[in-house]
């Protein structure tokens, strides 16, 4: 979605196409009476043609399984009719769509992180939100595990998502003010999350080391990110996080578009730079964790969806719609592959956006260094 950009016009009778500021992609200005907007069509046509490949995906994706089904047979399912509305609805469907809200997630996390530090190696990922709710995952797993014995009481009831969710908050928020030095700098946020992640990665294996093999084991399921029996109790969380913060953060799309021009000239215009930049950096931060406590810190979404969305959209920076409709695709399209690439070996969601995001990576740094060299 192209940042919009709204202010009273002349009096207008209808609603029409007034003109265009570039070529056949470019931005166009739609008055509708005393409002107008500036759109980009190709920008706009990114979210539908995305939703459309979603759908696809996510038929195929609840099709697959020790019993296949068409896709065909799953819109009717869907639709309602009995035959294998079991197997779609109850066993298939809260998994798929656990992946396509948590993609989401990741997607508009990493778009807004990208978009404030005006950096595209910013992302959940890099900043070690993901790796610090891998710690706390890992310290539940081996204080409640049978190498400590067997942990009782409070800490003994708490879940592995609410343990996620409240590391990766506390990642987030102590990488941020880390990094904080009278304002908020897009490489010096990069770089103190870069080491954060770092240093949690290794306190992360140091406690896996410290427990038993078998408790070992499942906390490593966790950590490589899987959808593997997911069910609706892991659907609604996300569902509603998105509910939520989706709006707001498209209301705080014109305080991102503001912040584009520079610290200087937003505060000329009126903008509470740092309030602003906090807001939606703590929003990204509350996205990125609740996707992680959903199904894992799933690597590389949030890193390559908006790079994607972007490039899709032709737009100066990451869409935010077009960022959370991309996740959503690459994580059910991810999901697909690990259930069909390998016959009968399944892998982890995980592994296969680890191995696709990998060379975007490498390619995001070499394209950095060249801008920083010319």
């Amino acid at each position: 979605m192209s940042a919009p950009a709204a202010r009273t016009a002349p009096a207008a009778e209808t609603a029409e196409t007034a003109g265009k500021a570039g070529g056949t992609g470019g931005p166009r200005a739609l008055r509708a009476g005393r409002v107008s907007f500036r759109v980009r069509p190709r920008a706009v046509l990114v979210v539908p043609a995305g939703l459309a490949v979603l759908a696809l995906l996510m038929a195929v994706d609840i099709g697959r399984g020790d019993f296949p089904i068409g896709v065909g047979d799953v819109v009717r399912a869907l639709l309602g009719d009995p035959e294998h509305r079991f197997v779609v609805m109850e066993l298939r469907l809260p998994r798929v769509l656990t992946g396509a809200l948590v993609g989401a997630a990741f997607g508009l996390a990493g778009a807004l992180t990208q978009s404030i530090t005006r950096n595209p190696l910013a992302s959940p990922d890099t900043l070690g939100i993901s790796q610090a709710a891998s710690v706390v995952v890992a310290a539940i797993t081996v204080a409640t595990g049978s190498a400590a014995g067997g942990a009782g009481g409070a800490l003994a009831s708490v879940g592995i998502p609410f343990a996620a969710l409240a590391g990766g908050l506390a990642g987030g928020v102590l990488v941020y003010l880390l990094a904080w030095r009278q304002g908020l700098d897009g490489y010096r946020l990069v770089l103190v999350g870069i080491g954060f992640a770092g240093v949690a990665a290794n306190v992360k294996w140091w406690l896996l080391a410290l427990g038993d093999v078998n408790d070992a084991g499942r906390a490593m399921a966790w950590i490589t990110g899987s959808l593997n029996a997911r069910g609706w109790e892991h659907v609604r969380p996300v569902a509603l996080a998105l509910a939520v913060l989706v709006p707001l953060v498209l209301i705080g799309a014109f305080a991102l578009g503001t912040l584009r021009l520079g610290d200087e000239p937003a505060r000329g215009l009126g903008l509470r730079v740092n309030l602003d930049r906090s807001l939606l950096i703590l929003a990204a931060i509350v996205l990125a964790s609740i996707a992680t406590a959903a199904a894992g810190p799933i690597e590389f979404v949030a890193l390559a969806a908006p790079q994607i969305a972007l490039r899709l959209a032709g737009t100066g920076q990451p869409p935010l719609v077009g960022s959370t409709v991309t996740g959503a695709a690459l994580t059910v399209g991810a999901d697909v592959i690990a259930r069909t690439a390998f016959g009968a070996v399944e892998l982890p969601v995980g592994v296969v956006t680890a191995v696709l995001g990998a060379p975007l990576l490498l390619y995001l740094l070499v394209r950095s260094r060249r801008k920083a060299t010319l």
